[in-house]
């Protein structure tokens, strides 16, 4: 961030982030749990500010084979209160450790086709290198923590429900200078 950079209708000294771009704050950070089909275009939308330099974004999808094997569908499952509180606190890790200035998860209920998406996550922030790697570490945190279940529907009728994935996120560290 740059000196006498403006910000919310304010400028601040460089290297200095206001004390709200450290909070969660539903205005800024969007949680959706849906059984709809999901856009990117939206997600984009709610994380656009003119103070942000760079949008990143992770869009999830259906693939049509896991370990040799053909899916036809996935279905999704979840927690929804519980999913919500554990994501913003997931959020307030990823705003201690990065300059964001908004956040956009949306996520699947129900079936979920094949070429369909499963998830977005949406990132602003000044500079790109923070909304790279904290759509990262959310990725890797919602897959880790929330109460959010697929189960598999394959070809031959069979179905698995996948267990959530272990993650280093030791790996993730903030982002300097």
């Amino acid at each position: 961030m740059q000196k006498g950079t403006a910000c919310c209708n304010h400028s601040f000294p460089e290297d200095y982030v206001p004390e709200h771009h450290k909070l969660v704050d539903e205005a800024y950070d969007h949680f959706l749990i849906s059984s709809e089909q999901l856009s990117l275009d939206k997600a984009c939308g709610l994380v656009r500010t003119d103070a942000a330099g760079a949008i990143s974004t992770f869009e999830g999808t259906t693939r049509n084979t896991f370990n040799g094997k053909r899916v036809v569908r996935l279905e999704y499952e979840a927690y929804e209160s519980m999913a919500k509180k554990e994501w913003y606190k997931i959020v307030g890790e990823a705003r201690e450790k990065y300059h964001i200035l908004g956040t956009v998860v949306h996520h699947r209920t129900g079936e979920v086709c094949v070429g369909q998406t499963s998830v977005i996550i949406a990132v602003s922030s000044a500079h790109r290198a923070d909304a790279i790697n904290a759509v990262h570490f959310l990725i890797d945190s919602l897959k880790a923590r929330l109460p959010v279940w697929k189960k598999e529907l394959l070809d031959d009728g069979s179905d698995t429900w996948k267990e959530n994935e272990q993650v280093d996120l030791d790996v993730h560290q903030p982002t300097t200078g």
